[in-house]
């Protein structure tokens, strides 16, 4: 199941001070794409690695589908605005690139109460919460660990759940090209795992 995004409420809002479509294409905007804002956190969080660059780029994201939504003729509005989130990322990565850098948070740190609270399910006491959150935050770091390319199709096929072809279509490669990256991520991130110590980082 994919992993809750956090404060997705300036995305979903932002187009309605840019109406380009008429109601009838506002609606179904609404309808097929702002179910996908958590996927879309997702993907611009893991391939950022920023908390709040990923809402930026989401709502960028938002935006663009908004405006060139009369255009949407996919198969797949998942894929579609995934695509988009990719590309918003990009743009972001080359401003990032041009403006003075300040240093990453640590792991953990810029999450939201949304974050922790996504984990709990029926049943968890404190001791299990944080042994969740433990281990959600090792998987995390391993995936920062992993070349983009690979990073971004496996979060595309297990956290988002996306078909191969769908996530063929958002990062513009063959269905082949992802079949043999998804392997390769699988391979990479279960040697990370298991040489994982227990406060989160892989040893040499």
């Amino acid at each position: 199941m994919a992993e809750r995004g956090a404060r997705h409420g300036q995305a979903a809002a932002a187009p309605a001070a840019d109406r380009g479509l008429d109601a009838a294409g506002a609606a179904r905007f609404d309808a097929l794409i702002l179910p996908h804002l958590d996927a879309a956190y997702n993907l611009a969080r893991y391939l950022s690695r920023d908390p709040d660059a990923a809402q930026d780029i989401v709502q960028d994201a938002v935006l663009r589908a908004y405006r060139s939504f009369a255009d949407f003729r996919g198969l797949s509005p998942r894929a579609w605005l995934l695509a988009i989130v990719r590309n918003c990322h990009a743009t972001w990565r080359l401003k990032r690139r041009r403006a003075p850098q300040s240093a990453p948070l640590p792991h953990g740190e810029g999450e939201t109460p949304d974050d922790a609270a996504s984990l709990l399910v029926d049943g968890d006491t404190p001791e299990s919460l944080l042994l969740r959150r433990t281990e959600a935050e090792a998987v995390r770091a391993l995936l920062e660990h992993l070349p983009e390319p690979l990073r971004e199709v496996l979060v595309l096929r297990e956290l988002d759940e996306l078909s191969y072809r769908e996530i063929a279509e958002v990062a513009g490669v063959p269905v082949g090209t992802v079949m043999s990256r998804l392997s390769r991520a699988r391979r990479l991130f279960a040697d990370l795992w298991s040489r994982t110590t227990p406060d989160g980082e892989a040893t040499p």
